[in-house]
């Protein structure tokens, strides 16, 4: 925020007042944004825009800035390209916002300098580098060669698979009914053996011939890739328990691995038929160790759900480590093997359901009848239950289950709905290879593609600027540019001060009165709710009847004109009513609302506080508001309200204000010796004085050349009076002061004073100790040090102030609002550093941290 001490009573004398009085008092209807190339090299400042600012005459000042033709300029602002026709107005660029510029690169050909020169160049273009895959290099035939070979050698292997094709293969033949491996997560599925293949001798692995949804517990991995790891529990009989049966021979599982068993899973037939590996294969369980026979070291197959061990899951391979009994329960542990690792120490919450692993050769193959496990429910909510209806395995709207043929799933959620149940229905089944339900489903006339031009909007078209006949400029005011930052210190719905903007805080516009928080309309006088109060209000001489006296004065509501036509004022046309912002400040008063004759309060100090802001349009009628801009000038309350007839004989509701604060008025002697102590200058937006420099030396720029020889015939002439070398060098310098960049000397800033018992507060919160430190040293700035408190002390979560805060081990302070949360995404380390702050972390608030904010901010925690 730029800022040039005016004092509160500003003026100066000579020709340098003059050039910045000149300067600060040029029309403020200016508007002015950042332009920045792509690669953040080159940026200007454009100036003199409007809201209403073509994106065609955007583009002439940017030519005049960055010499980019506009046919090569790509525009871009929050994503969007900006094109001809629109205004700034309808992509809301606001004010010092950023537009990217993209220039496009010149593709014009150098001329050619013969035909057949020319002739080259079109059959270069037309085998490499036409982009439209026309012709190609000899790079890509020869990669086009690879792929045929490949597509040759993968028909050889298919060709060499259909001749080794025989039933005397492995140890498991067709239609005999086994346990399939997944090798991602190490769970055992129930499968069927429909046929069995020779590897092929150039294939050291099985083909993945079937897509990445081919395994049943995970859509990222195949079942036709066998599981890398080394463990144990890739080879099922390299037991270490003296219990387990021998295994095999060697040499048949050595022939064993040579075999590529074609399986398909008896719960999960979509996804065909499945090649798997020796490895990854073998017999269907079917014993169940009773509880008894289980013995520490034993490797078993049981069922567990990692994600949630107490409920049922997949089967998996484990070794038990330890069961305990008592009369009333029964407790078995078991370090469970998960793909290539494993978890150990896993209670096994199913543990009558614990079977004997097949070991090869063992038993007798089982082509009929086999054992059915009990396995993890497809659907968590209605357990697969046929009976109940469900909307998250079934119909998403009627949550049916019947006609499963005429369902539809949707690409995105994955939600299943019925033909007949969606508006409007469907009569058959749709034909594109992809399909959205109503919520998921883009409206692509909605859609705005580069290089379209914006659909109309609600919205804006509803405003009363769209239907106006009116030619004039209304972009131009600052009411009109939108905050570029908001207040979140305190509420909206806060009453009395903010914490850190004192009393005689000066700002040029409305709408940085509002960014303050101070007084959140941009043009409304009264900011209040008419069944809470009012907590601010703008002085600014509107009505002829109020009367100023600085401790008190008389304020008329609002209302009772006719502002129809995006009006900001109009002469009186009718009678005021006690509605809206009316009662609000109404309620302020400490008396019963009385909405005929009104109330007056017996203890006025013990109503409701209104901040008050005095604007320079009452300097008319009244010699306390500013000579320039907005002044903050402390709470008020108020006295009583009445209706009475005005000058222009139409009913007004009149209030009585009176002020109660402790600080002293900025029109006093103190106040103005407290607005120097405080340094307090008048606030600019950002960019705006330098805005302004720039137009006021574009105007010097258009002057005619006799003009400026007149300008300087008559400076030298001034030059010649000047004979002391200490009066010209003292002209010099006023002459130099005329910019508004360069500042008077700083006088001393009054240090921040705390008291004793916010210094004794700060003393306790040892766990901050280092930030206080830092922070005590910005005393000496003055209200700077609660900008150096906010900083220091903002949540990383929420980005405000900490509420409630959290001194975690690693000495950053988190709101408890916000760690909670954390926790319940099970999220348990430190927001800021990722820290591990454990499951049963102990959330004890700091509570010296919240008093001393809650003494320096007081209100903030309102509404959190």
């Amino acid at each position: 925020m730029t800022q040039v001490w005016h004092g509160p009573g500003g003026g100066g004398s000579g020709s340098t007042d003059r050039r910045i009085h000149s300067l600060l008092s040029a029309p403020a209807g200016i508007m002015w944004i950042q332009v920045r190339t792509m690669d953040g090299k080159v940026a200007h400042s454009v100036g003199s825009l409007s809201r209403l600012t073509k994106v065609e005459e955007l583009r002439e000042k940017i030519q005049e800035l960055f010499h980019v033709e506009p046919g090569r300029q790509r525009l871009f602002y929050r994503g969007k390209q900006m094109e001809d026709g629109h205004t700034l107005f309808d992509y809301d660029v606001r004010l010092n916002d950023t537009i990217q510029l993209l220039v496009r690169q010149n593709l014009m050909p150098p001329p050619p300098s013969s035909s057949s020169s020319n002739q080259e160049r079109d059959s270069e273009l037309s085998d490499t580098d036409s982009g439209y895959c026309l012709g190609q290099s000899e790079s890509d035939k020869s990669s086009t060669s690879g792929e045929v070979a490949a597509e040759a050698d993968r028909n050889a292997g298919l060709a060499d698979e259909a001749v080794c094709d025989e039933t005397e293969l492995g140890l498991y033949k067709a239609n005999e009914y086994v346990d399939a491996r997944d090798t991602d997560v190490g769970s055992w599925f129930e499968a069927k053996v429909v046929r069995v293949t020779k590897k092929p001798p150039s294939q050291d692995t099985p083909s993945s011939s079937t897509s990445s949804q081919d395994t049943p517990s995970s859509s990222a991995s195949s079942q036709d890739t066998p599981c890398s790891s080394t463990s144990s529990q890739d080879a099922p009989c390299s037991s270490t328990s003296s219990q387990e049966a021998p295994c095999s021979s060697t040499s048949t599982l050595e022939e064993d691995d040579d075999v590529i068993y074609h399986v398909t899973y008896d719960d999960y037939p979509e996804y065909g038929v499945v090649q798997m590996s020796s490895q990854n294969v073998r017999a269907r369980a079917r014993e169940i160790i009773r509880w008894q026979e289980l013995k520490e070291g034993q490797e078993v197959m049981l069922n567990y759900n990692p994600d949630s061990p107490k409920e049922r899951g997949f089967w998996y391979d484990a070794v038990i480590t330890r069961k305990n009994q008592t009369r009333t329960s029964r407790e078995l542990y078991a370090n469970v093997r998960l793909g290539s690792g494993s978890l150990s120490n896993c209670r096994i919450m199913f543990v009558d359901e614990v079977f004997k692993i097949e070991r090869p050769g063992e038993g007798a193959p089982m082509v009929e009848n086999p054992v059915k496990r009990k396995n993890k429910p497809f659907c968590d909510k209605c357990k697969d239950n046929p009976s109940k209806p469900c909307h998250e395995c079934s119909c998403s709207l009627c949550g049916s289950k019947q006609d499963p043929d005429k369902q539809l799933m949707c690409d995105d959620c994955d939600h299943a709905f019925h033909l007949y149940c969606l508006n409007p229905p469907l009569t058959s089944v749709p034909t594109e290879t992809e399909w959205f339900c109503p919520k998921c489903r883009n409206d692509a006339s909605e859609v705005v593609l580069a290089g379209e031009k914006l659909k109309e909007s609600k919205k804006k078209s509803k405003m009363a600027s769209a239907t106006s006949s009116s030619q004039r400029d209304w972009g131009k005011g600052m009411a009109c540019v939108g905050r570029t930052k908001e207040c979140t210190i305190v509420p909206s719905n806060h009453y009395g001060p903010i914490p850190g903007i004192p009393v005689g805080t000066m700002w040029r516009f409305r709408v940085q009165v509002s960014e303050s928080g101070v007084h959140r309309p941009h043009v409304a006088g009264i900011h209040g709710r008419s069944n809470d109060g009012a907590y601010s209000l703008v002085l600014s001489g509107g009505y002829e009847d109020d009367v100023d006296n600085g401790e008190s004065f008389t304020y008329t509501g609002s209302g009772g004109r006719d502002l129809s036509g995006n009006k900001r004022t109009a002469e009186q046309s009718c009678d005021q009513k006690l509605t809206n912002t009316n009662r609000a400040l109404a309620l302020n008063c400490s008396a019963p609302i009385n909405e005929r004759k009104g109330a007056e309060a017996k203890d006025w100090r013990s109503g409701k506080p209104v901040r008050v802001v005095r604007n320079v349009k009452g300097r008319k009628h009244s010699k306390y508001a500013p000579t320039e801009g907005n002044r903050y000038d402390g709470i008020y309350k108020v006295v009583r309200y009445w209706p009475e007839k005005g000058k222009s004989g139409f009913l007004v509701w009149r209030y009585l204000l009176r002020r109660d604060d402790e600080e002293p008025g900025p029109w006093t002697k103190k106040g103005k010796n407290r607005i120097k102590q405080l340094g307090l200058t008048m606030q600019y937006p950002e960019g705006y004085l330098e805005a302004l420099a720039k137009k006021e030396k574009e105007k010097e720029n258009r002057k005619r050349p006799t003009e400026e020889a007149e300008e300087k015939d008559e400076e030298e002439e001034e030059e010649e009076d000047f004979t002391s070398p200490r009066k010209s060098k003292r002209r010099s310098k006023s002459e130099g002061a005329c910019s508004p960049r360069v500042t008077p000397k700083k006088t001393k800033v009054e240090p921040y004073s705390l008291t004793a018992q916010q210094k004794a507060l700060i003393k306790q919160d040892q766990s901050n100790t280092k930030f206080w430190t830092e922070i005590l040293k910005s005393l000496k700035d003055g209200p700077k040090f609660l900008n150096k408190v906010e900083e220091t002390f903002q949540c990383i979560c929420c980005q405000e102030l900490v509420f409630r805060p959290i001194t975690t081990v690693c000495q950053h302070n988190v709101c408890k609002n916000c760690l909670d949360r954390s926790f319940r995404a099970q999220v348990f380390s430190c927001p800021a550093c990722r820290r591990e702050l454990g499951r049963n972390y102990s959330m004890k608030v700091n509570q010296p941290l919240q008093a001393i904010l809650t003494q320096l901010f007081p209100g903030y925690g309102n509404g959190r």
